[in-house]
Formats: C-alpha cells, structure tokens, sequence
C-alpha cells in the first residue's frame, strides 16, 4: 500500500503506450519518464504521444534510461514493445539491477519458463537478489489464463481443454505483425514461419534450452495453464500455418499491400499432451483483418461437464492494456506466499 500515487516508467511509446499511460493517468498513477528507440519521438512530451495535453515529461532515449529511472526512483516499469523475452531482456535486465519492478505485454513473459529457461532464470535470480518483481500480463492473463482456469476449477473431470483466438495484427505494431508472417508470400512463410516447427521433441528441446525457439503465443499460455492447474506436461508441439484472403488488403502497419493468397497473418495450433491424460489444444490467429474479421476468443472444457464460454468481439488491445495496468498493485505488493513464483518471477522476499 502506498501514500502517493505509483510512479511509472513507460519502456516503448508506440500504439499499446498510448493506452496503457493513459490508464495509469486514469488510476491515480503519475508517469514519471517514457523510454524509446524511435529518434522521431525521442525528446517528445508524452501528451503529444498520448493525444492530449502536455504532461511535463519527455520521452528519453534507451542510452539514457539508467540514468533517468535512477533519478526518478520509479516503482514499477511497463515494457510495451516486442513479443519475445529475448527482444525485451535488455529492460528486464536493467530493471532487476536497479531492483524497479516490471510487467510487459511481452507474450512469452506471461511464462516464459517454458520456452526461454536460462534466460528466464538469469533475470528471476537477478530480479531475487535486487528484491523486486518480474512479470508479464496482458490480454492472456485473463482470457487465455484465469478465466480457463476458473472454468477448470468448476470441473469434476475434464478430458480436454480447447481454446481459440483471433486478433488484427494491425493494432500492434510493425514487429508483432512480422513475426506473424504477415506480408510474405506462401513459400517465404514455409521457409521462415512453419518450417520452425518441422523438428523433432529432442531438437527442439535443443533449441529451447539455447534460447532461440521462437513460440506462438499459445506455447506460453498452455505451459501456464498446466503449472496453474498441477499438470505434468509430456509432450507439447506448435503447427503456424498461414491465413490468405480473397482480395489484397491494405497494411497501414507494414506500409504495404498484402497481395491476394499471400500470408495475411497466422494460426498457430499448440498441442500439449500431459501425465494426467488431460489435452490441451490451443489456437491463436493473428492476422491482418479484412472487412469481414474482427476479434473472437472461445474456450471449451470437455469432460464432466462441458462448458463453453465465447467472448464476442472483445476489445483486445484495451483489454491487453487494462489488465497490465491492473496488475500493477499486484506486482508491487507480490510475495511468494500469494502467487505462483513461476508466473511472478523474481518475487520480492
């Protein structure tokens, strides 16, 4: 508990910043320093990034950002800018040394025990030692997460766990859209996308355990979801497989035209079979929406009973944003006897 309002530092100040800054205004919060790499909104007052008013602080560049967070001693970070832990380490990292709690949008961070471990525990032991807290939230924190979660603990037996999810890569940026292979043609995305996942358990357990496996989304979730709910994972495989369309589709994100029957996105299907004979396939697609798209979420437990729940259009990106801002109390006030320490790494002793 706090006297004064939180103090944020915002890592990243593109499209999800914008949201979540003004939330944190919203709350109570008061942003004390924004970081970026972008030259064009380095030295920028943040209300010109955000839309509104001047407030006072000026985006600093990421040279800078030891120097500005020490002087402005915040109590937690928000890290906004890319999907893999690898991408965002270098701001966990310097968080754990100045002890600054962090929580990000980051995908992979949700749990990244699963996908990047010596990364994961080189943060967590740093992150222990500086006695502050290291996490990732987010859209899947409740709607790929919690809420299945809560459905499961209502189960007498459950057999299978389903889920699939869809969301407009437009709306995250440039890197998210990338990473979905949004833009290449059909060869290109087999090449650089599916072929990934064209291993064996043993070599991508190698290539985990080297820090350069590249997991969908649904990797992540599924691997929470087993160590929330006391499953031993046996076996876990991903197949991204391409989404086309019709008709070209313009890409104000990537900057270009997305040609009919190239890759507008894709669907990642992540299969985790366990000790306990309870299956968990989960689906995210990602995509560059045409006119006819727009954003679902439904999930099914099969077994006694069965129980589907079907979130209708939800609005992803402000759900995304309103659950990292949320999460905030939280993560400030972590202890290891309140929450899973494979979740909230790095929990403060």
């Amino acid at each position: 508990m706090m006297d004064r309002p939180v103090k944020v530092v915002q890592f990243g100040t593109g499209k999800m910043a914008v949201y979540t800054m003004r939330y944190v205004y919203e709350k109570g919060g008061q942003i004390v320093g924004a970081i970026d790499i972008n030259p064009d909104v380095i030295g920028k007052d943040i209300g010109e990034v955000m839309g509104c008013e001047a407030k006072g602080v000026k985006v600093t560049a990421l040279a800078d950002a030891e120097k500005m967070m020490i002087d402005t001693k915040p109590d937690i970070a928000i890290v906004t800018t890319m999907s893999l832990l690898s991408d965002i380490k270098d701001a966990f990292l310097l968080c754990a040394k100045l002890g600054i709690n962090a929580i990000s949008t980051c995908e992979e961070a949700f749990f990244p025990w699963n996908s990047n471990p010596e990364l994961t525990k080189e943060i967590d032991e740093l992150a222990k030692k500086t006695s502050c807290t290291i996490t990732g939230s987010g859209y899947q924190d409740i709607y790929w997460g919690q809420l299945i979660s809560s459905i499961a603990g209502s189960t007498q037996t459950i057999k299978k766990i389903k889920g699939s999810s869809s969301y407009n890569v437009e709306d995250y940026g440039i890197a998210l859209a990338k990473a979905h292979g949004a833009g290449l043609d059909l060869d290109t995305f087999d090449k650089e996308i599916a072929a990934v996942d064209r291993i064996s358990d043993e070599e991508r357990q190698r290539v985990i355990n080297s820090g350069e496996y590249l997991p969908s989304y649904m990797w992540n979730v599924n691997g929470w979801l087993c160590s929330k709910l006391g499953l031993t994972v046996t076996s876990q495989t991903q197949k991204c497989v391409p989404q086309t369309y019709k008709e070209d589709i313009v890409s104000s994100t990537l900057g270009t035209t997305v040609k009919a029957g190239d890759a507008t996105g894709m669907s990642a299907v992540v299969t985790t079979n366990t000790k306990e004979g309870i299956v968990i396939e989960s689906e995210c697609i990602g995509k560059v929406y045409s006119k006819e798209d727009y954003d679902k979420n439904e999930w099914t437990v099969e077994g006694e009973p069965n129980t589907t729940i079907v979130v209708a259009r939800p609005a992803t990106v402000e759900l995304t944003c309103g659950s990292v801002v949320n999460r905030i109390p939280d993560v400030i006030n972590a202890k290891p006897r309140l929450f899973d320490n494979r979740k909230f790494w790095g929990v403060k002793l």
